[in-house]
């Protein structure tokens, strides 16, 4: 009971260091997310608390099958299917190829490694990332027929590269290989478990769609299921049919592209939580395998350069030597592709050395090299130590970084446009829409997200009344945070910087006129001096939260405290009575009706003075500051003229009207060729899931 109570600390702990790892590569977005993780993973081992020790078939299962369901369910289905003689050529011959004749090279530099444990290494190092290849390829331009091989081919070569690793582990194991016996065995297990995995999909598609149409139709019920499939399909495969259940996971995830049974097809709200919760579960799962190759390092390491064989450097040498073989080969092989013709290329030879090494450098290894090599049994079936495995793992681990960092350090000064390395953790998935030349003439994405925000607030300005003002003014206020948002993230630096600093002038303004109406109230005896020093108080934490605003955000512990105790004061000790508490509220509402128009007529007078420079005052931020103002006008009316159920109400109508502009918005801009298909779809998506939470707002 105590190991498993351990077993979930340890979890819970990773899985905070997973999200940890991600704020860490929003601040330091060059260094991939899963470089990042392996650091994090580390440090837990320096606890000395955290020591998991999964079996092979318990590795696999929780792990791999998860994670190559999910690369089945992103199979481009297009390009991809046009080019599945190359792909499935590249798939499976450049892994035979890597395993073969990179084990060997592997068995001559490191002796002390059988020969058919070399073999295992360089079949499990064989796979690569196909986000990370995907993402290197494309933002280096390497040319489509390249790109869809490139993309496809790291597919499919997870499933090869671990069916190649688990009989070369059995050779190690047994002590004995037979070529014809494991040929037979290989056609076996890669035919059935085909046929098993594309079979058992349709299946539990059908149960699916027998359930739906008896009335079970409770979405987070399907979606269960479909999490369970990629688990249950393996454990059939291999422990009733005895074939490849890594391939049959594969082979369901690829077949649930190509169509479902009408009863789930219709269903989008399934769809769009299945593909959300599919997301967060490969983000989880891709980090805890880094996470365990991080806290496994320090152990391997130490075994391996404690021990009386191999010193330091001459462990990460064999780890460097066994990287540089990998590429090489991949190198050569993609080189011989672009120069020889196919009837899908025609024999480019121009550039063919560049994308050749593009190519080898976008060959990051991933989470199936590490859940992989980290599934190596710790003994013999005789009970004796599985032979070099420490050292096995520092080479595999040591491989993974050296492929991670060559991205980084060389992909920029090869290929200048190449942007962050994204690995499977770091990215969702984007659909099935075919990647689109990006024309001169189209707008980015946050260009266009900003068209169709500002078409919102334009629809809301015209859409207000009297009567629902409040809820008209919040809602402009919402989309104006975002608007602002996107346009720091459009402007480059020096436009960022005169922006914040014209906005920090024009709340100064209207902070100074607030301060005056404040002066003027309590002069007048309209406040009392303590709600005249409270109002003071506000006003000077608006002006310090205002000289912020070209700072580096801070978190501000000490400033949080002292307001938590300033509210609790005032409302716990200062009131007496209920007919006090009345008179300060009236008081209060006084003050941020009167300080409200006071900025406003600040900010008015400000623009038409003069002194001014009208063509160099940004609009959109004078507006914000109105509407923040006029917003806080509204609220400061009191019950006696808010009713909540009816400003829900108007506040749910107007966000539908804004959200029908934001829709015919984004077609006007894909009907005028302003937006790509792709990002019309994004777009789209981002107002389906808006009118999702406004149902579940309304519901509640």
């Amino acid at each position: 009971m105590i190991l498993y109570v351990h077993l979930i600390e340890i979890i819970i702990v990773l899985a905070l260091l997973i999200l940890v790892s991600n704020v860490i590569s929003h601040y330091l977005p060059a260094i991939p997310l899963s470089l990042i993780q392996i650091v994090l993973g580390l440090l837990t081992a320096f606890s000395g608390e955290f020591q998991i020790n999964l079996s092979q078939d318990w590795f696999l299962l929780v792990f791999i099958a998860p994670l190559l369901y999910t690369d089945g369910r992103r199979f481009p289905k297009r390009e991809l299917w046009r080019m599945r003689g190359p792909i499935l050529g590249n798939a499976i011959l450049l892994v035979f190829l890597t395993t073969i004749v990179g084990g060997y090279l592997i068995y001559q530099i490191v002796p002390k490694i059988p020969l058919a444990e070399a073999f295992a290494l360089a079949a499990i190092l064989s796979p690569t990332d196909p986000i990370a290849v995907q993402s290197i390829a494309k933002r280096a331009k390497l040319p489509d027929s390249v790109l869809h091989l490139v993309s496809g081919e790291s597919l499919i070569n997870d499933a090869s590269g671990l069916v190649a690793f688990r009989y070369a582990l059995a050779a190690v194991l047994t002590g004995t290989f037979s070529l014809a016996e494991a040929s037979g065995n290989f056609i076996y297990i890669g035919i059935v478990g085909i046929i098993l995995g594309f079979l058992l999909s349709r299946i539990l598609d059908l149960v699916q769609e027998l359930l739906l149409r008896n009335g079970v139709d409770d979405v987070v019920f399907h979606t269960a299921i479909q999490l369970v499939s990629p688990f249950l399909i393996y454990i059939v495969i291999e422990e009733v049919f005895h074939a490849s259940g890594v391939i049959g996971v594969v082979a369901a995830g690829v077949t649930m592209q190509f169509g479902k049974t009408p009863a789930v097809e219709y269903r989008p709200e399934l769809r769009v939580v299945s593909t959300t919760t599919w997301d967060v579960l490969n983000y989880l799962l891709n980090g805890f395998v880094f996470m365990l190759l991080g806290n496994a390092l320090p152990t391997a390491m130490r075994n391996v350069v404690e021990g009386d064989q191999f010193g330091t450097l001459q462990a990460v040498s064999y780890a460097l030597l066994t990287w540089i073989i990998i590429l090489v080969i991949r190198v050569i092989w993609t080189y011989v592709y672009q120069v020889f013709p196919t009837r899908k290329n025609q024999g480019k030879k121009k550039g063919a050395a560049r994308y050749a090494l593009l190519s080898g450098l976008s060959g990051v290894r991933g989470a199936v090299t590490m859940a992989g090599i980290l599934s190596l049994p710790l003994r013999m079936p005789n009970g004796s130590p599985f032979p070099e495995r420490d050292l096995v793992l520092f080479i595999a681990s040591c491989v993974v970084i050296f492929s991670l960092l060559a991205a980084v350090i060389t992909l920029p000064s090869v290929a200048p446009n190449a942007g962050p390395i994204m690995t499977r953790g770091s990215l969702v998935d984007d659909g099935d829409e075919e990647d689109e030349e990006e024309l001169p003439q189209y707008l980015t994405e946050n260009e266009a997200y900003l068209i169709i925000v500002q078409t919102a607030i334009s629809r809301l300005n015209e859409k207000m009344k009297p009567k629902n003002q409040r809820a008209a003014y919040e809602l402009i206020l919402d989309y104006q945070n975002v608007e602002r948002q996107i346009s720091m993230e459009i402007r480059n630096d020096d436009q960022v910087e005169k922006a914040l600093a014209q906005e920090v002038k024009l709340r100064k303004v209207a902070i100074q006129g607030e301060r005056e109406a404040i002066e003027r109230l309590f002069k007048n005896n309209q406040i009392s001096a303590e709600m005249c020093q409270d109002a003071l108080y506000r006003v000077e934490q608006e002006l310090k939260n205002t000289e912020r605003l070209t700072e580096r955000p801070k978190l501000s512990i000490v400033t949080d405290f002292r307001a938590v105790r300033r509210l609790f004061h005032r409302y716990f000790h200062a009131r007496h009575s209920e007919e006090e508490s009345k008179a300060w509220l009236k008081e209060a509402r006084l003050v941020e009706r009167e300080v409200s128009k006071a900025a406003i007529k600040a900010l008015s007078r400000y623009v038409s003075s003069e002194k001014v420079d009208n063509s160099k005052i940004n609009r959109n931020t004078i507006y914000h500051l109105v509407i923040t103002y006029r917003n806080r006008i509204e609220r400061a009316k009191g019950k006696s003229n808010f009713e909540f159920e009816e400003y829900q109400k108007q506040r749910s109508k107007l966000q539908i009207i804004a959200l029908g502009a934001q829709r015919a918005s984004v077609q006007s801009m894909l009907e005028t060729g302003r937006i790509t298909r792709k990002d019309a779809t994004k777009l789209r998506t981002y107002i389906n899931y808006s009118e999702n939470a406004l149902t579940i707002e309304v519901e509640e």
